[in-house]
């Protein structure tokens, strides 16, 4: 474990007032974008963008935006958000002309084009147990020390075992979950030991500067989070990379073969940074029945698509007569978004 980069680069929430980072924002610090990704959240997103608004927008002039990107929806998700006073963007309806997928990278990723913050912050639209501090604490490394481009929040788990994350009842961990210590930290420690002092992470609660995150290709499923830290550390060095104890989150237990999927995603972000590409972005997962259906057979198809670094990308050329058509690439790429 690295020690001295614990030390290093370690904080707690508490560090800084907001009152103190929104006087380091109008010195030239940057401009900053909140995203959230969320798909069918309406009972939660609404409460989580009123209470940032209220509190970072109108109180304390901290963010420039908050900007939900809805992911397909079945439910009131983005009347809610508008409501609440978020701009809202559905995910396919971002540059069509570079297709469309589901997943939480992609909506990240699709995030870049439609906000305009030399920082950009993502907060989890499912939160039951939180404050705003998860946004204001996140920014408070970028705004304080010019050498960190990442920084992932990290926290005490609330698991409620009985599906209600609300539950004041639930168990608190200290662990970072299950795919997080089966998976993730034995990948980091074995390949990118120098990250092995990140506490959580797979946390969905980071802030990233612009210049870097449009300079990185994105997962477009569960494997951005993974991806961002290791391509962080790859490109700019362990210290470009911080972390803050946010305090408790309220966490829902998912099941085992949904995790297993989350793993496999996992697993293809680790192969690929090791040059261990498998040429393919579908994998076949089996997994296998228990109870009446046990030893049969379960297959998952799972995406380890990968967008290409938003910087990369051309500008949508516009259509006759008004609209736009297909994206203007740069000379090479045309294969790369083919395959997206």
């Amino acid at each position: 474990m690295e020690n001295a980069w614990f030390g290093r680069r370690t904080y707690r929430s508490s560090d800084w007032s907001v009152e103190r980072l929104v006087e380091l924002k109008h010195r030239g610090r940057g401009t900053v974008s909140l995203v959230l990704p969320a798909r069918d959240e309406a009972a939660t997103v609404g409460g989580i963008v009123a209470r940032v608004r209220r509190e970072l927008v109108e109180d304390a002039p901290l963010l420039d935006e908050i900007v939900v990107m809805d992911s397909d929806s079945a439910d009131d998700t983005a009347a809610v958000a508008r409501e609440a006073g978020a701009t809202v963007h559905r995910v396919g309806d971002v540059r069509p002309d570079l297709g469309h997928h589901r997943g939480k990278g992609e909506a990240m990723w699709k995030s870049q084009f439609v906000t305009s913050g030399d920082i950009v912050a993502f907060l989890d639209a499912d939160l039951v147990e939180w404050g705003t501090h998860f946004v204001s604490g996140l920014l408070g490394p970028l705004l304080t020390q010019p050498g960190v481009s990442l920084v992932k929040g990290f926290y005490d788990r609330v698991l409620d075992l009985s599906g209600d994350a609300g539950d004041a009842g639930g168990e608190v961990s200290y662990e970072g979950g299950r795919v997080t210590e089966l998976v993730a930290r034995p990948t980091i420690a074995l390949r990118w030991p120098a990250l092995s002092g990140v506490v959580q992470p797979l946390s969905g609660e980071w802030a990233v500067r612009r210049d870097l995150f449009s300079q990185l290709s994105v997962p477009t499923g569960y494997g951005v989070e993974l991806a961002v830290l290791v391509d962080t550390h790859l490109r700019r060095g362990v210290d470009a990379v911080a972390q803050v104890d946010l305090g408790r989150r309220a966490h829902r237990h998912q099941s085992l073969r949904d995790l297993g999927a989350m793993a496999t995603e996992l697993l293809a972000v680790a192969d690929r940074r090791s040059g261990l590409d498998r040429g393919s972005d579908r994998v076949e997962l089996r997994q296998f029945g228990s109870g009446e259906g046990r030893g049969a057979p379960l297959a998952t198809e799972v995406s380890v698509v990968e967008r290409p670094p938003a910087a990369d990308v051309g500008a949508q050329e516009p259509r006759a007569g008004g609209g736009t058509g297909r994206a203007v690439l740069p000379d090479g790429l045309e294969g790369v978004i083919g395959r997206c």
